[in-house]
């Protein structure tokens, strides 16, 4: 069990490292070491079967992600990607970006998904809508607050497009590879690995 300590501490301090240095990039050195810290993590999962616990629910923030979609949004002109969530609410995900411009002006970039469990440790993700606005008129708080407004289908002040469906056919999956009460290790279909956090 030190041992796993030791290593999510080790995982934990060199991410922080990394984005105190620019956002979201990994220096090209640093790959290998820390794709073997999160197997090293992975292999000790203390979750055997992390879908069916309840510390997967809750607003999990990202600290680290190899996903193109996301790595994308920090790279929209004179805009700056800020914290990034994923909110798990039952069946439904939610993937919430902030952002902010050189002029100050701070947006959310959001996706709502509904997933199937598919076995012990990955579901099938089909995304349903993407919800695109501006803080202030929103009257955004927290994601917490975002989340649970989206649930309860209360009116949202943004852009908000439905994603078509492709005739039930899921538009992804996502395998949760690691997981405790503070931490969640996942991969994705397009070879992306994402670490998250719960503060």
């Amino acid at each position: 069990m030190l041992e796993l300590l030791k290593l999510k501490d080790i995982l934990l301090q060199t991410l922080s490292r990394q984005r105190q240095d620019h956002l979201w990039e990994t220096p090209p050195e640093s790959i290998a070491d820390l794709n073997q810290l999160i197997a090293d993590l992975e292999a000790q999962s203390p979750s055997p079967n992390p879908l069916d616990s309840p510390l997967l629910m809750g607003d999990w923030r990202l600290v680290y992600t190899t996903s193109r979609g996301i790595l994308g949004l920090d790279r929209i002109p004179l805009t700056d990607l800020g914290q990034v969530y994923q909110a798990i609410r039952g069946d439904r995900v939610y993937n919430v970006a902030e952002t902010k411009s050189v002029l100050g002006i701070e947006g959310i970039v959001a996706v709502a998904a509904r997933y199937v469990r598919s076995c012990d440790a990955r579901v099938s993700v089909t995304f349903e809508r993407s919800v695109l606005g501006l803080r202030s008129i929103m009257g955004y708080r927290s994601v917490t607050a975002f989340v649970d407004s989206l649930e309860a289908k209360s009116r949202v002040w943004a852009i908000d497009v439905p994603i078509p469906a492709r005739d039930g056919v899921a538009q992804g999956w996502l395998e949760v590879t690691y997981l405790d009460e503070t931490l969640r290790i996942s991969r994705g279909n397009e070879g992306s690995i994402f670490v998250l956090v719960k503060d």
